[in-house]
């Protein structure tokens, strides 16, 4: 009975002498990174905060959004906010006016991010969003959330780029039939 007595304790500051030992020597061992002034390296599988995703050139027109606010109802802390867009006489357009996201009670589940048709939300592997603004620094409004398709796909190629070849495929498809309907300048008009 008495030989066991501090056995546990002996056996845990060799296991912290050995490795405190062997950090001197081996750079692997040594997992300390001196953040801020050395970024922390970020792995692909890292998904923090939602961000929405736009096509083509113009972050707003591009918007795979069309405000259905599947997103808003099914968010488990009611952290997004949305106000479908309106033109000059009233009528509904297929994107989002307003879309907010209260990152200060965002809790990363990724519920958003399964429960959009359009692929339009996903998650961003950024993580400092630190502010001095308890409140207001960390409602993120709909400009400061897009981000365009080829940054969705160098933070997450393996999921991005068979999504993102769809929907150029379709984009493409669609500019085609717009092009067939518009009649040219050599046709004739009767």
């Amino acid at each position: 009975m008495w030989d066991m007595f501090g056995e546990g304790l002996l056996k845990g500051m060799a296991v912290t002498a050995a490795n405190f030992i062997g950090s001197f020597y081996d750079p692997e061992r040594l997992p300390t990174v001196q953040y801020p002034e050395e970024p922390s390296t970020i792995q692909h599988s890292t998904r923090n905060f939602p961000i929405l995703i736009f096509d083509g050139e113009n972050e707003v027109e591009g918007m795979r959004c069309t405000s259905c606010k599947i997103c808003e109802k099914e968010c488990p802390p009611q952290c997004i906010y949305i106000i479908q867009d309106r033109d000059e006489n009233g009528k509904t357009i297929k994107r989002p006016k307003v879309f907010d996201i209260d990152y200060s009670v965002c809790m990363g589940c990724q519920i958003c991010v399964e429960v959009c048709p359009f692929e339009s939300i996903k998650m961003d592997s950024r993580f400092e969003y630190a502010s001095s603004d308890r409140f207001g620094g960390l409602l993120i409004h709909r400009d400061q959330l897009l981000r365009s398709a080829e940054y969705w796909e160098e933070i997450n190629p393996e999921e991005a780029q068979p999504v993102n070849e769809k929907i150029r495929a379709q984009i493409a498809k669609k500019k085609q039939a717009a092009a067939k309907a518009q009649p040219s300048a050599d046709t004739p008009v009767a």
